[in-house]
């Protein structure tokens, strides 16, 4: 079984944890997860809902340089299907959609451990996931553009207020204030009528 990111390399027996048994390149350092061993080690794992995964994707995180390379599945010789799991440093978790086995490319595995995603895989690959990664995106981006333009100090209380405002019972007359006050017509500007000599 040749590695799905560099096929002249032989895919070496490893395991990932317990009781679940993976193929790993010795050269780029990636792990193929069979499809019949993950659903195996899955059937004994905790199985949190969409809702409860984690809101923030942020851990520290070297991408490997094989990440951006397209790769063969194994054992079947498809492509393999791509699903991003970052933000602030995107990854891409690959998978079979024929034979559903898991290619994580070095320290990918490490990382979807840490944010408790190991355990559902399979759901990265789903509408509903990639719809809160590209919020998540647009919101980090709206945040950031903020602080550009504010400043951090003045964005940090911005922010810390909207924070408030969401939590309490009635924010929206806080939020609808705040609208008022932006929202006042400019005044009509003076034009100054030059006079010539009497």
């Amino acid at each position: 079984m040749q590695c799905p990111k560099d096929r002249r390399v032989e895919l070496v027996d490893s395991t990932l944890a317990p009781a679940l048994a993976a193929k790993c390149c010795p050269d780029c350092q990636g792990t193929w997860i069979p499809a019949t061993e993950y659903e195996s080690w899955q059937a004994h794992q905790p199985q949190p809902t969409v809702d409860a995964l984690p809101k923030v994707l942020d851990v520290e995180f070297v991408q490997s340089p094989f990440d951006t390379k397209a790769a063969l599945c194994p054992e079947c010789g498809r492509y393999l299907s791509r699903a991003k799991v970052g933000v602030r440093i995107p990854f891409y978790v690959e998978r079979c959609l024929d034979c559903g086995g898991i290619w994580c490319d070095h320290g990918e595995w490490d990382v979807l451990e840490k944010m408790g995603l190991h355990t559902v895989i399979q759901q990265l690959f789903s509408s509903e996931w990639q719809t809160r990664i590209r919020e998540k995106e647009y919101a980090i981006a709206e945040q950031q553009a903020t602080i550009d333009k504010l400043g951090p100090e003045l964005a940090a209380r911005v922010f810390e207020l909207a924070e408030y405002l969401q939590a309490h019972p009635n924010g929206d007359f806080g939020v609808a204030y705040l609208m008022r006050r932006f929202d006042k017509p400019e005044p009509l500007k003076k034009t100054s009528m030059s006079q010539g000599p009497s």
